[in-house]
């Protein structure tokens, strides 16, 4: 398949899974919201199991475009984000978060609605192991940082930031905050992400 065309059929399922939910995603409303001719998604995507693992292959790709942007680190032996200077690697994380609220708001949405879906469909969850890469990243990060047991730390790292993302976009933090794309977001989200990386790594 084309990349340009896996791009585009993709992106578009991502927006209708962030509009309606996963009920909403079906093949004829892929081509809809691409404008593309009534059967496009379907041939190639011949059934909707592999149209959502399409979905999540494209999530991963994205979520990985912006962390290497942002220079945090991607794959294994990427070089690690320095916490000898907690505040600039929080603005950095929470960088990445801010946009995943804002302009990424839809990618976010899809990803959690593909998220539940694996609870249902546990064949999904090979496909959707993507997030382990940030545990990896997580632990790199903390070993470098003289953290013991970095393996497991990291994942509580994770599970903590991922908390608050979700809050963000789809819970109660979502009305009290300031709007997605500001300044005062991201300060905000620095304040709290540099809080759970001392915490981590047990600095004052």
């Amino acid at each position: 398949m084309p990349n340009d065309r896996f791009a585009v059929l993709t992106d578009a399922a991502i927006e209708v899974l962030a509009d309606f939910g996963m009920r909403g995603l079906t093949h004829r409303a892929v081509d809809a919201r691409a404008e593309l001719p009534l059967g496009t998604t379907s041939a190639y995507f011949r059934t909707r199991k592999a149209l959502i693992e399409a979905v999540v292959r494209r999530l991963a790709d994205l979520d990985r475009a912006d962390l290497a942007a942002d220079q945090l680190p991607v794959e294994p032996g990427d070089p690690a984000v320095d916490l000898d200077d907690v505040d600039a690697a929080a603005a950095g994380i929470a960088l990445v978060l801010d946009r995943w609220m804002s302009a990424g708001r839809s990618r976010a949405l899809a990803r959690y609605a593909c998220l539940l879906e694996a609870t249902h469909h546990p064949e999904l969850r090979s496909i959707l192991a993507y997030g382990d890469a940030s545990r990896r990243q997580a632990a790199t990060m903390l070993a470098a940082a003289g953290v013991a047991d970095p393996e497991r730390a990291g994942g509580q790292l994770v599970a903590c930031i991922d908390g608050l993302l979700f809050d963000r976009v789809a819970g109660a933090g979502s009305r009290s905050a300031p709007p997605p794309g500001t300044a005062a977001n991201r300060d905000e989200l620095t304040t709290a992400v540099a809080t759970l990386l001392r915490a981590f790594t047990n600095q004052t």
